[in-house]
């Protein structure tokens, strides 16, 4: 992972943006010698996202297992019948 200080990405932004984009790899801004900051490309940013939020439902889903609210398709369809009409 490339690192940049956080002056050298004020002056040469355009440069390090356009070297985030060739080699899709994040850049690790620092300020005063602590990390601040990731630089990632939108696609690569979109996709994280995207991720985090099937994650987060696989989470939940193993938690309702765990708590023991789950339905037979059955019960899920009489449940869910006002919705389905």
């Amino acid at each position: 992972m490339k690192t940049e200080l956080v002056t050298t990405l004020k002056r040469q932004a355009t440069k390090i943006l356009a070297e985030l984009h060739a080699s899709k790899e994040p850049v690790l801004i620092t300020e005063h010698g602590q990390p601040s900051a990731y630089l990632v490309d939108v696609q690569d940013y979109e996709m994280m996202q995207n991720r985090m939020v099937i994650l987060d439902g696989l989470a939940r889903g193993e938690m309702a297992i765990i708590e023991n609210r789950i339905y037979t398709q059955t019960e899920a369809k009489e449940k869910m019948s006002k919705w389905l009409k």
